[in-house]
């Protein structure tokens, strides 16, 4: 599938991707999903398909009980695969962020732990947020926590980047810069995000893949 170059949107230029060498490992998909039926006890979503290149974010759409968070649950072992086949690239690596909220533990840890547990570099953190770090996470506001974990996982060194719901609980800044990074990801990873924020998945997506209820493929699209 030859890679697609995302829209520019006044305001929000988006850089060029250059065509991988002929042969390059580079070129081939992070994420391949065939015919995938999935869910807990029974399938709950598929049959769906879908691919995940370098340099491109996907979003997964759709209403609340279609599937889409058990498509990720499926990408790092929470849920069954019943049917179809899931591949991601060897070496590859997953950076996943869930909808679950992180309250801080027993052991509340600071913006700079929470990063570094991660694996993540503190810079990947833009400027406005920098404060958070020296901040324990069990005194951030719930909008403040869903910056550092996401981030923590934009920083992560995993080349698939799952997010589940990413702009819950964002503020208009929060959501601005999320949208920036997501823009600017490095061209050897690609992104799968879930998102209901339908200008949101527009601005940082190159194609959208809706789910129906009842968890089945209903159209993926260029996004707009």
């Amino acid at each position: 599938m030859p890679l697609t170059i995302r829209r520019p949107r006044a305001g929000h230029p988006r850089p060029f991707r250059s065509p991988e060498p002929e042969g390059s490992t580079v070129a081939q998909p992070l994420l391949e999903v065939e015919q995938l039926q999935a869910g807990y006890a029974e399938p709950v979503v598929g049959p769906i398909s879908l691919q995940v290149h370098p340099g491109e974010v996907i979003g997964l759409a759709g209403p609340n009980g279609s599937g889409k968070s058990t498509v990720l649950s499926v990408l790092t072992g929470r849920a069954q695969r019943f049917g179809g086949r899931v591949h991601t690239r060897s070496g590859a690596g997953i950076a996943c962020q869930s909808q679950a909220p992180y309250q801080g533990g027993e052991l509340p840890l600071r913006g700079d732990e929470l990063l570094a547990l991660m694996g993540a570099d503190p810079g990947i953190l833009p400027e406005p947020l920098q404060p958070l770090l020296r901040r324990r996470i069990d005194r951030l506001s719930g909008g403040q926590r869903q910056s550092l974990l996401v981030w923590s996982v934009l920083g992560h060194p995993g080349g698939l980047v799952l997010l589940d719901e990413p702009t819950n609980n964002l503020d208009a800044r929060g959501r601005q810069l999320l949208i920036e990074g997501l823009t600017r990801l490095d061209a050897r990873r690609g992104a799968l995000v879930i998102s209901h924020d339908a200008d949101f998945i527009r601005q940082v997506c190159h194609r959208v893949v809706t789910l129906e209820p009842g968890g089945r493929l209903q159209q993926t699209e260029a996004a707009a």
